[in-house]
């Protein structure tokens, strides 16, 4: 199975690429612009010159089965639309694009050609947030926070937040039917954002501070006298009346820890099987993205 890597920066490097290269079916090909950087990556992974490409023309060239997208967020919708256009299964690092319009016609693009689209939600997949489904759900509460990163609202919310926002979807028990959007903007930068989402019986709360201090990721879900929490996706806290605590183990890769060996996992046996995957749940958590940006930049207005 022929497998493209378009963008080789942080993620690509330390995530992705660990989890691809392990696959004995996979035949990998890496695509970025930076000459320099397509050297050096190559020959860590020992890649031979005809897996090493510095143009998206080389790289469809090779017939592929399916690509990974790391490339910036700003060329996602022209290089999704070649990929897609190709008929090349496609997973996207999220977001699809940071206009919503924009990911709108890539999902449609992809349904009209009956071609695999998946957004990189890794954190369904990680163990002790999908371990959360298990558990009751009356109140749930994500804090994702940063230090000294206070940024511009749409490219904050869509490239960062996206991941509070889908995780909250994620973990809903039932039908949301009020949506409530706080946040303080000072001189165009976005300090803190905090998302409510309620239904019948349950509230979400999601906040993002950039000036927090730390930089930590909690997630807590409880209900029935009883509450489950995971600190920086490692550590799962039980509380029913005496904290248990379980750790990870000691050899167990961060890219599994943080769910991204499991959804890249999930992508190509899909891709094996000839199973077509929809973007639509996706395409959901990006327009409640778009509604967070309405109410953040009404704000600051």
């Amino acid at each position: 199975m022929k497998v493209g890597c378009i963008g080789l920066g942080d993620i690509a490097q330390k995530a992705y690429l660990p989890v691809l290269t392990t696959q004995a079916d996979v035949e990998l090909h890496v695509q970025t612009r930076t000459p320099a950087t397509l050297t050096r990556v190559a020959d860590q992974l020992h890649l031979p010159a005809a897996q090493r490409h510095t143009d998206l023309d080389a790289l469809l060239a090779q017939g592929l089965d399916a690509a990974f997208v790391h490339a910036p967020t700003s060329v996602h919708p022209e290089i999704v639309t070649r990929l897609i256009e190709a008929g090349v299964a496609t997973y996207v690092d999220k977001p699809l694009a940071y206009e919503l319009a924009d990911s709108e016609r890539l999902v449609r693009l992809a349904e009209e050609r009956g071609v695999s689209l998946a957004v990189g939600f890794n954190r369904r997949f990680a163990p002790g947030y999908a371990q959360c489904v298990e558990h009751p759900r009356e109140l749930i509460l994500m804090q994702k926070n940063r230090v000294g990163l206070p940024e511009e609202p749409r490219s904050m919310i869509l490239d960062d937040f996206i991941h509070v926002v889908d995780t909250l979807r994620f973990l809903v028990p039932g039908t949301v039917d009020d949506v409530t959007v706080r946040a303080r903007v000072e001189d165009g930068l976005l300090h803190h954002v905090v998302l409510q989402l309620a239904g019948d019986g349950f509230t979400a709360l999601g906040v993002m501070n950039r000036l927090s201090g730390s930089t930590e990721e909690i997630l807590e879900v409880s209900g029935q006298d009883s509450k489950r929490q995971v600190l920086n996706l490692s550590d799962v806290v039980d509380h029913k009346g005496q904290p248990t605590v379980r750790r990870r183990g000691d050899w167990v890769p961060v890219a599994r820890q943080r769910g991204i060996e499991q959804v890249v996992l999930a992508f190509l046996d899909a891709v094996r099987a000839g199973k077509v995957l929809g973007a639509r749940d996706a395409l959901a958590t990006h327009e409640l993205c778009e509604q967070v940006v309405r109410e953040v930049l009404r704000a600051a207005a």
